[in-house]
C-alpha cells in the first residue's frame, strides 16, 4: 500500500512511546519469532502475562514501607486482572488479595491465599459472600449500616466472629456512593462495642479518586486519629488503616506526555474524535514512588504520616491493582487487513476488538503507541494509520489516534500494545460476534531462554 506524499499526509500527534521493563525489552528483542508462533497457534488477540515483573513491583512497594519506616501490608486488587498466575504470585510473595465477589474470593482461596490475608470490599455484599468471609476469616470492609446489621445477624447465627474494617466516606468526596458518613461511623463503632463477641473492629478504610498525595495523607491522618480514639473507647483491636488503591502508573515519560498534551488536537484522530479526558499516562510520581510520597507527607507538627502510624502502632494497608501490574503484561493483535483512505492515512483492521483495550469503552483512548512486529523484513518508510477491530461496530477502534509507524503495515504483522495488564486486557472482554475470549499466556524469562504456558494450568 502506498502512502500519500509528505506534503499531503496528515500530521500524527506527538509520539507516546511506552516505557519498558527490561524483561519486556528482552521478550520483544530476543523472541519476536516466538510471539508470531504463539499468535499463529493460539489466536489473536493474545494476552501475555509476566508474573516476574508483577513480583518486582510487589518488592518495590514493600521497600517503600520499609524505608519509611512504617508497618505496611499489600493486598492485590484482583479486579484489575483475572489471570490465575497473579494469585499464585501473591501466594508465593506472601501478600494478600482484595476481592469483591464470590468468584474472586474462590479464585483467591483456590490459588493458596489464606482467608485471613484476603480483604473483601464492595457495597452491600451478598449473603453467600458474607458467609464465605466468616468461614475463612477474611477481612470485611463494611460499606453501610444495613450491611453491618446483616453481618451481625449472620455471625450470631453461625457463631463465628467477623473481622471487619469500617469504610469511611471522606469529606472531600461527599457525592461518592461508598462509605459511612461520620454519624453512621459513630453508630457502627457503638454497635461493635455492644457486640464484641461477633464483631471485631480492626480499623478503618477509605478510597479517594485522583492522585493527590497530600489529600491521601491528610485523610489518612484523620482516620489514624479515629483509630486511636476508637481504641481508647475499648475496641483494642482497632489497629489498621486501609488507604485503598489508586496509585498512578507512568506509562510514558512525563516530558513526552507534556508535549502530547500541548499539541493534542481533534485532527490527530480518525473522524476528528474528541474524548472526555485521558488517564495521566505521564504521571511524574507513580507506583511505589507515589506511596513513598504519601508516607513522607507531614501531617502533625511536622510528623510524617508514616511516623504518626508508627507512633500509634497502626498498620497501614494498601490495595494496588493497576500499579502492581505496571509492565506485567502485553497484548498482541494480528493485522487482518489495511485500508487506504483518500484523506491520507490508513485504517488497520486487527483480528480482535477494542473490548480487549478497555479504556476505549469509557469515552477515552489507550494512548501509548502500539509497536509493529512485521511478519517479514521490509524497507523503512513512514506509515500513518489508525487501528480498528474486526467487529461491525463503527466505534470499535483500538486506536483512534493517527500513529506514525516506521514501516508500512501489512496483513500478518503483529501490533503489540504494551503495559495492558492493568484493567485493559479483560475488564470489558466479551464474546461479541461469538468470538472466543482471548487466551492468556504466562511467560517466564531466564536469561536468553523463554518458557510459556497457558494461564490456569499447573
Amino acid at each position: 500500500m502506498q502512502q500519500p506524499s509528505r506534503a499531503t499526509a496528515p500530521q500524527p500527534s506527538a509520539p507516546l512511546s511506552s516505557r519498558r521493563h527490561p524483561r519486556v525489552d528482552d521478550l520483544l528483542g530476543q523472541h519476536p519469532e516466538t510471539l508470531h508462533s504463539l499468535v499463529q497457534g493460539l489466536g489473536s488477540p493474545l494476552h501475555l502475562m509476566l508474573p516476574q515483573v508483577f513480583t518486582d513491583n510487589i518488592r518495590q512497594f514493600q521497600r517503600a514501607f520499609e524505608q519509611a519506616p512504617a508497618r505496611g501490608s499489600l493486598l492485590f486488587a484482583k479486579k484489575a486482572n483475572k489471570a490465575d498466575c497473579l494469585i499464585q504470585a501473591c501466594c508465593q510473595a506472601g501478600i494478600g488479595v482484595d476481592v469483591a465477589s464470590v468468584g474472586e474470593l474462590e479464585k483467591a482461596l483456590g490459588g493458596g491465599v489464606p482467608g485471613r490475608a484476603i480483604g473483601v470490599s464492595g457495597p452491600e455484599k451478598s449473603e453467600r459472600l458474607l458467609e464465605l468471609c466468616l468461614s475463612h476469616q477474611c477481612l470485611l470492609a463494611i460499606d453501610s449500616p444495613s450491611e453491618l446489621q446483616r453481618l451481625l445477624h449472620l455471625a450470631r447465627r453461625r457463631e463465628q466472629q467477623a473481622r471487619l474494617l469500617l469504610r469511611y466516606l471522606p469529606e472531600s468526596q461527599p457525592q461518592s456512593r461508598f462509605g459511612l458518613n461520620p454519624q453512621q461511623s459513630a453508630q457502627a463503632i457503638a454497635l461493635c462495642r455492644e457486640h464484641p463477641r461477633w464483631l471485631c473492629l480492626t480499623g478503618f478504610s477509605f478510597h479517594l479518586g485522583g492522585y493527590s498525595s497530600e489529600q491521601r495523607a491528610q485523610t489518612a491522618s484523620q482516620l489514624l486519629d479515629l483509630c486511636v480514639n476508637t481504641r481508647a473507647a475499648g475496641l483494642e483491636h482497632c489497629k489498621r488503616l486501609n488507604l485503598g488503591g489508586g496509585f498512578a502508573v507512568q506509562y510514558v515519560h512525563p516530558q513526552a506526555w507534556a508535549r502530547f498534551l500541548e499539541q493534542d488536537h481533534p485532527s490527530h484522530y480518525h473522524g476528528a474524535r474528541t474524548f472526555s479526558g485521558f488517564y495521566p499516562y505521564g504521571a511524574p510520581r507513580a507506583t511505589a514512588d507515589a506511596l513513598a510520597d504519601i508516607l513522607a507527607t507531614p501531617v502533625d507538627a511536622a510528623m510524617s504520616l508514616a511516623q504518626k502510624a508508627e507512633r500509634y502502632a497502626i498498620e497501614l494497608m494498601i490495595e494496588p491493582g493497576r500499579a502492581l501490574l505496571d509492565q506485567a503484561g502485553i497484548s498482541v493483535f494480528r493485522v487482518q487487513g489495511v485500508k487506504d483512505r483518500d484523506d491520507g492515512y490508513a485504517l488497520i483492521t486487527v483480528q480482535g476488538s477494542s473490548f480487549s483495550l478497555s479504556e476505549q469503552w469509557f469515552n477515552s483512548e489507550f494512548l501509548p503507541d502500539p509497536l509493529l512486529l512485521p511478519a517479514e523484513p521490509r524497507p523503512a518508510a513512514p506509515f500513518v494509520a489508525c487501528v480498528g477491530g474486526s467487529t461491525c461496530l463503527e466505534s470499535d477502534m483500538l486506536t483512534w489516534r493517527k500513529i506514525r509507524f516506521d514501516h508500512p503495515v501489512r496483513p500478518g504483522d503483529l501490533l503489540v500494545y504494551l503495559n495492558t495488564a492493568g484493567y485493559q486486557m479483560d475488564s470489558n472482554e466479551s464474546p461479541f460476534h461469538e468470538a472466543r475470549l482471548p487466551h492468556k499466556v504466562v511467560i517466564e524469562l531466564d536469561g536468553p531462554s523463554l518458557r510459556w504456558k497457558l494461564d490456569g494450568l499447573a
